[in-house]
């Protein structure tokens, strides 16, 4: 077997954690050390190192000089600063894309969301994935680079809940008629109209996945609370997740 470079190491470990840390296989507020990370992969500390240190640029980890690493909790009131952002960004990408004369930038997102009830996808991960594009191509449409760049950096801080908003099957159809109805504004070239749409849609998203990621949150704590008696269960499900306990 070809053997891993340390950066292809350090790309996996990273891969590896943040993909935990997104399917709440670590729950906010959960320590550990490096040693246990390096076990659990098979690998050295330092590829290791490199990709906590990544994961904590990006805002999902903490680190302490003695205690080790920490799930940073969800930081609602940040959520809502980043929702607000993308809407800033989608708006004008909106407007800009009902302005301009040639609409076939939008044609893939025509083919995927203006489809009839039986082509509809109904895995939630291939949906959430959809959706991310939908609104990345809405920016990355209007040929501005650098609101598509910021557009980017917005969806990867948020998609550790946004994804939450697919596990409801009635979420998945709304979000269906909902694109399409944001999508046949622009191609009708009706700015306001079409802003308003995307407004509502985002705000509904982002208060579903609110619930569902408070709610999913108290039923992993306390199904890790029953599986450990000395881990500590939540008060209820509009808790803040507290630590797992120190490492040793």
């Amino acid at each position: 077997m070809r053997r891993l470079s340390g950066q292809s190491l350090s790309d996996c470990a990273y891969e590896r954690i943040k993909q935990d840390v997104f399917e709440f296989r670590r729950l906010p507020g959960d320590w550990f050390t490096e040693n246990e990370i390096a076990r659990e992969l098979g690998m050295s500390r330092t590829p290791v190192r490199e990709a906590l240190n990544r994961l904590a640029q990006e805002g999902h980890l903490s680190v302490a000089a003695r205690s080790g690493w920490m799930v940073r909790p969800l930081d609602f009131a940040l959520f809502d600063q980043l929702y607000d952002t993308r809407v800033v960004l989608e708006r004008a990408a909106v407007r800009r894309l009902c302005d301009q004369a040639d609409a076939a930038a939008l044609g893939p997102l025509r083919d995927a969301w203006l489809v009839p009830e039986v082509r509809r996808l109904s895995d939630e991960r291939a949906v959430a994935a959809l959706d991310e594009q939908f609104h990345e191509q809405l920016v990355v449409a209007t040929g501005n680079r650098v609101m598509a760049h910021m557009h980017r950096e917005v969806t990867e801080r948020i998609r550790i809940i946004r994804r939450l908003d697919f596990t409801d099957a009635g979420r998945i159809a709304a979000t269906y008629d909902e694109h399409a109805q944001v999508l046949r504004s622009i191609l009708d070239r009706q700015p306001d109209h079409a802003c308003l749409l995307l407004e509502a849609h985002i705000e509904a998203s982002k208060q579903a996945v609110r619930r569902i990621t408070l709610h999913r949150l108290y039923m992993a704590r306390n199904d890790c609370a029953s599986d450990a008696p000395g881990l500590p269960a939540m008060a209820g499900p509009a808790a803040a997740p507290r630590p797992a306990g120190q490492p040793v």
